[in-house]
């Protein structure tokens, strides 16, 4: 049902229903008879053949119904090119009465639950078939708990059952693995391993280098499937997964005790989003092993590969604070360090200031964070949206008003989550979710190209993404637009507007002010802002608005 509810997005549950019972009874029918014609075709193409029997394909979807035309895995591609992320065509959700979910649950669960499943993956068509099964497992707790209460309502309401929490909960989930997928994508099966070789080894610090190795292995094939969505065989190799994980908890964690005790649907869901078990307290300092052994470049050049991947591992498990793209940054510049030094007549000196060489990495990104957070912190968020609009607008003016706001709100709630974190964890958070607002940028980018830094940014690395994103100065090629009066006509609204549309309009006003002026300095803009400021104070109070404004 998930799977024909993400690539038949506009289909009715019924209409769905009959083709979920036709696999059905094909799958029972090769269980039966192993050797039947039509039981050596993939899963995938089982899916797509039944999808392109549909009558009146063409009416419902348009173009889509040219795939069908295509062959395998070309068509499947083409599919997953019509997928609609946020379908503006479906009604949003709502609730029925609390009395007519529970006589529906009690009496008949199986379609009930179904038809939650079906609502959850035709509105989210990239999430993971298992994260949909987790949710609609902690939807039927829900009932569970609260069909037996007498207020109904009111307990669905709460903030642990509330099924709105738990639809928000999937959209979150759906942006972090489009994110993986889209890594996975652009840049390729040996960054996407490397990043999550080297969030496993934070998660599971005491585990062996083999065992990590091993479920890395697992999971890029898992990730594979899901992101072609290819979700039945997903579903399959993650319980797989998680059932190997929970069969060596003393190997991997002492944090996902309570996931392991949990039904197979929802135990790999709450694997993923347990914490980092504690890191040993005996791991000896790396510096002998990679630094001061004469005989670094023997192992490097005997298996460039194994050995980064192994230093990549025993540097992350050393470092839960950092996140996963500085540790990536770090190994990259472990790894060019040695490519040097390995040419010279005495290498062991030339990497012995390996330290300082990665320190600097560790330092621009600290840097970076503490900086944000202290103008987050000390300046609220306003100031700080407005902070990084003027910024991003001189990095990108060639990008439309509104998505530079949309951008500069989603880096605000960044700062509003991370930087009220502890120390060790702001890190890792800040830029975990900035590289998924950048992801995002970066996807805009390939369909609508914005200029050549931005396209040099997201193609090149990804580990350096964001610092890149950071560095990256005023667009010198931009020709600003001429200068049109009508940009700045103020009328009445800005004294008689709500707050928050009087804010919105500002900040509409400060971006199309720096797209015409984007070399403009800190200084000059402050002085535009201040006079701004007073004018509207001064003429909000006259009887003549209008006359006032068109003066000043």
């Amino acid at each position: 049902m998930i799977t024909f509810a993400q690539y038949l997005q506009r289909c009715s549950y019924d209409g769905l229903s009959k083709l979920v019972k036709d696999v059905v009874d094909l799958a029972q029918k090769c269980v039966a008879n192993e050797d039947a014609p039509e039981c050596s075709k993939s899963l995938p193409s089982i899916f797509l053949d039944e999808i392109c029997q549909v009558e009146k394909l063409r009416d419902s979807y348009g173009d889509m119904a040219d795939c069908c035309s295509k062959a395998d895995p070309e068509r499947n591609e083409c599919f997953l090119s019509f997928k609609v992320p946020q379908p503006d065509f479906i009604q949003p959700y709502q609730r029925p009465a609390s009395d007519v979910i529970c006589k529906e649950y009690q009496d008949n669960r199986v379609p009930f639950l179904g038809h939650f499943v079906y609502s959850i993956a035709r509105r989210n068509p990239f999430l993971y078939a298992p994260t949909i099964l987790g949710l609609a497992g902690d939807y039927e707790h829900a009932l569970q708990s609260c069909c037996a209460e007498a207020d109904v309502g009111a307990c669905l309401d709460e903030k642990v059952y509330q099924e709105t929490a738990i639809r928000e909960k999937a959209k979150k989930v759906s942006v972090k693995q489009q994110y993986s997928c889209g890594i996975l994508k652009k840049f390729g099966e040996r960054t996407f391993k490397a990043s999550k070789l080297a969030r496993l080894s934070q998660k599971y610090p005491k585990a062996p280098f083999s065992e990590i190795l091993k479920i890395l292995g697992d999971i890029k094939g898992i990730y594979k499937e899901c992101c072609e969505g290819d979700m039945v065989e997903c579903m399959d190799d993650r319980a797989e997964l998680a059932t190997y994980v929970c069969s060596k908890q003393d190997v991997f964690s002492s944090k996902i005790k309570h996931c392991c005790e949990k039904p197979v649907v929802e135990r790999s869901q709450c694997i993923i989003e347990a914490e980092f078990d504690d890191k040993p307290e005996d791991l000896p300092s790396l510096v002998e092993k990679y630094v001061q052994d004469k005989e670094v470049c023997k192992s490097y050049e005997a298996g460039h590969d194994e050995f980064l991947s192994e230093f990549l591992y025993e540097y992350s498990r050393r470092h839960p604070e950092f996140s996963t793209q500085l540790i990536l940054r770090i190994t990259k510049g472990y790894e060019t360090l040695l490519d040097k030094c390995c040419k010279t007549d005495n290498p062991a000196e030339c990497y012995g200031n390996a330290h300082e060489e990665l320190n600097k990495h560790i330092k621009e990104t600290q840097d970076v964070v503490k900086t944000n957070c202290e103008i987050f912190t000390t300046h609220g968020e306003a100031d700080f949206l407005k902070a990084l609009l003027i910024r991003y607008t001189k990095k990108m003016p060639q990008v439309s008003t509104d998505t530079l706001l949309e951008i500069g709100k989603k880096m605000t709630a960044v700062g509003a989550k991370c930087c009220q974190l502890p120390e060790d964890k702001r890190l890792p958070c800040s830029e975990g979710y900035l590289s998924i607002v950048i992801q995002d940028m970066c996807r805009r980018q390939e369909t609508t190209p914005i200029n050549d830094n931005v396209s040099h940014c997201c193609s090149d690395s990804y580990a350096y993404r964001r610092p890149c994103f950071t560095a990256m100065g005023v667009d010198t090629k931009y020709v600003p637009p001429a200068f049109n009066p009508e940009m700045f006509n103020f009328d009445e609204k800005l004294c008689t507007a709500p707050p928050a549309e009087r804010e919105l309009g500002q900040m509409k006003l400060l971006v199309n002010l720096i797209k015409r002026k984007p070399q403009m300095t800190e200084e000059q803009i402050k002085t535009i802002a201040d006079g701004f400021t007073a004018m509207v104070d001064k003429c909000c109070k006259q009887s003549d608005i209008e006359t006032c404004f068109g003066e000043e």
